[in-house]
C-alpha cells in the first residue's frame, strides 16, 4: 500500500529569464515501511524534493498525496497541523529549541496539539535512544550526536505517516554518523517507520531498501537495492 504518492511535481523560483527549475515533473510513489535513500549532486534538487514532501514549501505544479490526503489542497493552518501529526522531520542541524529541554523538544509536536504524552511510549522512544538520564538536559548540554538523537524521537513521538531526513549525518563524526543511521534503521524495520533520507554519501544509500538519485531536478535512477 502507497503511504507516498507524488504526480508530476515540479517547483520553479524566479520568473522570467531568471526562473531556475529546481525540480521538473518527478513522479514516484513509496509503500509504507520502505527505507530510501534520496541521493545527488549539490543543486540536484533533492532538498527542494524533500521539502515539497514535508510540506515545508509548495510546489509550483504537481501533487503530494500523504496517506492518501492530497496535502497542498490544504490551507495553511490545516497544512501545518497535519504536517506536524503526520510527517516527522530530522534537520542536519537538528532545529531544537534552546530553552526546552529534552523531554520537552521531543514532546513538543503532542504538546502543540493539546495531546497526551503516552508515557509508555514516551519511555520505549527515549530508551532506544538511550537518553533516559538526559531528558532534563537543555540541548546546549547535550553533544552534537545526542540533539540529534533528540530530533529523532521529536520526529517519532506523533507516530507519523512518514520521517524525512534531510542530511541526518552531515553535521556529525563518523562515529555519531553510523549510530544515527542504525537508530533511523532500527525505527524503519521495528515500528515500519517509513523513512525517506537525502544525502550525498554513497555508504548510506547502500543501507537503503530503494535508492532514487536525482539530477537536474529529474529523476536519473530509481533503484530497488534489497526487498
Amino acid at each position: 500500500m502507497s503511504i507516498l504518492e507524488i504526480k508530476n511535481l515540479s517547483k520553479v523560483y524566479g520568473k522570467g529569464d531568471m526562473a531556475v527549475k529546481a525540480l521538473d515533473n518527478v513522479s514516484f510513489s513509496v509503500e509504507k515501511g520502505e527505507f530510501i535513500v534520496i541521493i545527488g549532486p549539490s543543486g540536484s534538487g533533492k532538498s527542494t524534493l524533500l521539502h515539497l514532501l514535508g510540506g515545508v514549501d509548495r510546489p509550483t505544479s504537481g501533487s503530494v498525496f500523504v496517506d492518501h490526503t492530497d496535502i497542498y489542497q490544504l490551507n495553511e493552518t490545516k497544512l501545518a497541523i497535519f504536517r506536524r501529526r503526520q510527517i516527522g522531520l530530522i534537520y542536519q542541524f537538528y532545529n531544537l529549541i534552546p530553552i526546552l529541554s529534552v523531554e520537552e523538544n521531543i514532546t513538543l509536536p503532542m504538546l502543540l496539539d493539546q495531546h497526551k504524552v503516552e508515557k509508555k511510549q514516551l519511555d520505549s522512544i527515549v530508551a532506544r535512544l538511550g537518553l533516559e538520564n538526559r531528558l532534563s538536559h537543555l540541548p546546549n548540554q547535550l553533544s552534537g550526536g545526542q540533539q540529534q538523537r533528540v530530533s529523532i524521537g521529536r520526529a517519532l513521538i506523533s507516530n507519523p505517516a512518514l520521517m524525512l531526513a534531510d542530511e541526518p549525518t552531515g553535521n556529525l563524526d563518523s562515529k555519531n554518523s553510523s549510530e544515527i543511521m542504525e537508530l533511523l534503521k532500527l525505527f524503519n524495520k521495528t515500528y515500519n517507520q517509513t523513512l525517506i533520507v537525502i544525502s550525498h554519501d554513497e555508504r548510506i544509500a547502500a543501507q537503503a531498501d530503494r535508492v532514487i538519485s536525482i539530477e537536474d531536478g529529474r529523476i536519473a535512477k530509481d533503484e530497488v537495492i534489497r526487498s
